[in-house]
């Protein structure tokens, strides 16, 4: 699984290398005899992308992917349920490979049309929901409650893994044909596809266990010990499983998913705005050439593999929403501190970038995997054991709506100056902690009915 998610993130993450090599300073690139030059400044450019609006355009191929993968994650968790994983992960990699390579066969067919690249984008969002919430239902299938955490920690690690390889792959061949950076991932995640369909188990097989070690999925009826802090003394009872799948509604009432989804939004919201924007602020401020700000954007990816000691934590607490609280509440100021003294020497940037990196990917790692885990099979479920699919769709969804709205704002809020944006940042990171809490603060300030230990046991802290 964690090979199957990394192909996903690998095969995104060309656009963002490419991008200079579309758009180039071409003062700097030496003139081909044997080429009709008729303008000094554009010349090595990419039409449509050799235009003075080329921020804008880029802008539009990134809205074109991050909005239909909203908009699609909505609706792929309700196909997640309905239909084989295996078979539905297969195709979605597939697709994603073809139209993965369809932007890098632009280059060789000489495409110049901004509609042909934002279709490819629009279809690859599309298809690439595919991914996230068939394969958290597999891994939670797999694994029980009371390790969720770290391991799926570990494998979410996979987000951060895949966008360092893809800047690598992509790096190789980015200055000699870039059609390359988009095809030879685009190979990648469809032979990755082949190897989940002959390969891929969508379920522990069947067994006696119960408790934390028992596949998440069957234990959804056994009363947790960790959830309101008791421990059950009653004879397991066998629950008959639900077998019709859950509407979108439905989902929605789950106590706790609304609240995640919105936090996530935010949290996510920072994250992608780093994956989109850290480089150009690294070369900006820092005064790196392109290259060099680009390798050094991905230690903030370096940084996100760490924040797996969230999951750790949030196993041994058995606190998962509190651990992403305090990882939201301290990553603020340290997006303070890191626009304003981490580019002071290298050893700063280099810390700061691995500490905020692992602030800003934890919760967002937390929330998109045992969170949802969680509250895809919560108690009032009644052991509907096919709602993971659907709750973890809204919750990404709801996320990736976040993901689309971060670049955008920091595309319109960059020109008046880059503290400009870490505010929007830090102000992200606050609201996602007051939207996942807001009952706490209602209790705090306004003396509602609403306590934390049944907000807590509520949402599953």
């Amino acid at each position: 699984m964690i090979l199957v998610l990394m192909s996903y993130h690998l095969s995104r993450k060309p656009i963002s290398i490419v991008k200079s090599e579309l758009h180039r300073n071409c003062s700097n690139v030496i003139q081909p005899k044997d080429i009709n030059i008729t303008n000094n400044v554009t010349w090595c450019d990419w039409p449509p992308f050799d235009q003075d609006n080329y921020q804008t355009l880029f802008g539009v191929l990134d809205n074109c992917f991050l909005v239909a993968y909203a908009i699609g994650m909505f609706f792929s968790g309700i196909f997640g349920e309905r239909l084989p994983l295996r078979y539905y992960l297969s195709i979605g990699m597939l697709m994603s490979g073809l139209f993965t390579c369809l932007f890098g066969l632009g280059f060789y067919w000489n495409i110049h049309s901004l509609g042909y690249y934002a279709f490819v984008q629009v279809m690859n969002g599309l298809v690439q929901t595919t991914g996230w919430p068939a394969v958290v239902a597999c891994v939670g299938n797999w694994f029980g409650k009371g390790k969720r955490g770290f391991i799926m920690g570990v494998w979410n690690s996979h987000t951060s893994v895949g966008n360092i390889l893809g800047s690598l792959i992509a790096g190789v061949f980015v200055s000699t044909a870039w059609g390359l950076s988009f095809i030879v991932p685009g190979i990648i995640i469809a032979c990755t596809g082949v190897l989940c369909f002959f390969f891929l188990v969508e379920s522990e097989f069947p067994s006696q266990e119960v408790g934390e070690t028992a596949p998440l999925l069957r234990d959804s009826s056994i009363v947790d010990p960790s959830i309101n802090g008791a421990v059950s003394t009653e004879p397991d009872v066998i629950v008959e499983e639900h077998s019709e799948a859950i509407s979108f509604l439905g989902a929605l009432r789950i106590p706790g998913v609304v609240e995640f989804s919105l936090c996530l939004l935010f949290a996510k919201l920072v994250s992608y705005t780093f994956l989109y924007w850290l480089p150009l602020y690294i070369s900006n401020v820092a005064h790196f050439e392109a290259k060099e700000a680009g390798d050094m954007s991905t230690l903030f990816d370096v940084g996100g593999i760490l924040g797996i000691l969230a999951g750790l934590v949030s196993d041994y607490t058995g606190g998962r929403a509190s651990t992403c609280c305090v990882m939201l509440v301290v990553a603020a100021p340290m997006l303070f501190l890191y626009n304003n003294i981490g580019q002071r020497s290298l050893g700063t940037t280099i810390g700061m970038l691995l500490l905020c990196g692992a602030l800003v990917n934890g919760p967002y790692a937390l929330i998109t995997t045992a969170v949802s885990a969680d509250l895809g099979t919560h108690e009032s479920l009644k052991g509907n054991a096919r709602a993971l699919s659907t709750v973890t769709a809204i919750i990404d969804g709801t996320g990736s709506i976040g993901a689309a709205l971060g670049p955008l704002l920091a595309g319109v809020i960059s020109p008046t100056g880059w503290n400009n944006v870490f505010y929007m940042l830090i102000s992200a990171d606050v609201l996602a902690c007051l939207v996942r809490d807001w009952k706490v603060f209602l209790t705090a300030f306004f003396g509602t009915k609403w306590t934390l230990k049944k907000n807590c046991s509520e949402l599953l802290i």
